[in-house]
């Protein structure tokens, strides 16, 4: 299976689909890893709130995939913002993970009430000075925070992980991206619930194609520029998750996908803290 490659800013490259692990824990996420590595995959999310990396770390390991062609993304929580704090959590992440290096490190949230992000970033570009970190981006930031970031330290994000999905396809914010260079990563590329799987434009287009619901979704995300990160703990539904090179959605289709209601399942940037 041939998965599209992204370049990122700072010339390092990210596959369009990886493999999310919340809420595993960390037998589930040793084998879901392994069973991910082995059928192809090569991006792995983690976070410290996840309480896995123990598990994604022993996944890594066990996979007998060359460390070099994995890229391991794990998250600052909240409670570690700050500049000496940041530094300190990444030791642990490190050390959890039992890796050399982190590929990319992403503030989990901006926690914009506490007022420590841009400090937690400036440890993040010493730590990718230092080789230790390849690339480093953010997680649920907004055009305001991310130019701030721009504003008092000169340097963008690789990536930003937002909530992304049919039900809510953040046109704004991804054109935002696109403008300065930012890749769009996508959590929950599958909505929750199994609500966008049911339902019946997603399922018509995916019967037209002869592919599943979750392909559908998982081929509109690649089709925006957008890095998709299903979590599945399931070798067969990982596999599938996997196959989405083989087809194209049409412009009609690609409009029937994200043609609803717009609603945010998750939590708002602005006002949403998790520690």
């Amino acid at each position: 299976m041939s998965i599209p490659v992204y370049t990122l800013n700072d010339g390092t490259t990210i596959p369009a689909i990886g493999l999310g692990t919340w809420p595993m824990d960390d037998a589930q996420a040793e084998r879901a890893v392994r069973d991910a590595l082995e059928t192809g995959y090569r991006l792995v999310d983690t976070a410290v709130n996840y309480r896995n990396e123990t598990g994604v770390g022993r996944g890594v390991a066990s996979s007998g995939v060359p460390r070099e062609e994995v890229l391991v993304t794990t998250k600052l929580p909240g409670r570690h913002h700050g500049y000496e704090e940041t530094l300190a959590s990444f030791e642990e992440s490190r050390r959890r993970l039992g890796l050399e290096y982190v590929d990319l490190y992403l503030i989990h949230w901006p926690n914009p009430r506490v007022g420590k992000y841009v400090d937690s970033w400036r440890a993040m570009v010493r730590l990718r000075e230092e080789g230790l970190v390849r690339s480093i981006g953010v997680s649920n930031f907004t055009e305001e925070h991310l130019g701030r970031l721009e504003k008092e330290t000169g340097v963008l994000p690789s990536v930003n992980q937002v909530e992304l999905h049919p039900l809510f396809p953040q046109e704004e914010l991804r054109a935002f991206h696109a403008e300065k260079g930012i890749v769009t990563e996508s959590w929950s590329p599958l909505g929750q619930d199994g609500r966008l799987l049911s339902d019946p434009a997603i399922v018509g287009v995916a019967q037209a194609l002869g592919v599943t619901p979750a392909q559908v979704i998982l081929r509109w995300h690649v089709q925006l520029g957008a890095v998709a990160i299903p979590k599945s703990a399931d070798a067969g539904r990982q596999r599938t998750n996997l196959d989405v090179s083989g087809f194209q959605l049409r412009d009609t289709q690609m409009t029937a996908v994200s043609e609803r209601v717009h609603q945010r399942l998750g939590g708002d940037p602005d006002g949403h803290e998790e520690f």
